[in-house]
């Protein structure tokens, strides 16, 4: 599990991006918080810089959407989801908990 930040720190309509292999992306949507790839699968880009609307998260790049809940691209020109990561708050403190990569599934 990585900490990430207070959930105080962390207000609704905000994200915050973790400098980790990869680079992940933690979501305050409307009180939920969800965690997923930071990077685009359409194109380089930091998904924490996009713009949160509900549960979708737009790439500030080229517009592509995804499904905060599920990674799943719902808007192209992206066409390829994002790993999802599980989120756990553990005394006031946002975790996250990365889920395996690809290339790791045997």
């Amino acid at each position: 599990m990585i900490p990430v930040c207070h959930v105080d720190d962390l207000p609704s309509g905000e994200a915050v991006r973790l400098d980790t292999a990869p680079p992940l992306a933690v979501f305050n949507a409307d009180g939920e918080l969800y965690a997923i790839d930071d990077t685009c699968t359409h194109q380089d880009a930091s998904l924490a810089d996009g713009w949160l609307e509900g549960c979708y998260v737009e790439c500030p790049l080229h517009a592509a959407q995804f499904d905060l809940r599920t990674g799943e691209a719902v808007c192209l020109p992206a066409r390829r989801p994002v790993r999802t990561h599980r989120v756990q708050v553990i005394d006031g403190v946002i975790h996250v908990e990365p889920s395996p990569s690809a290339d790791a599934v045997a």
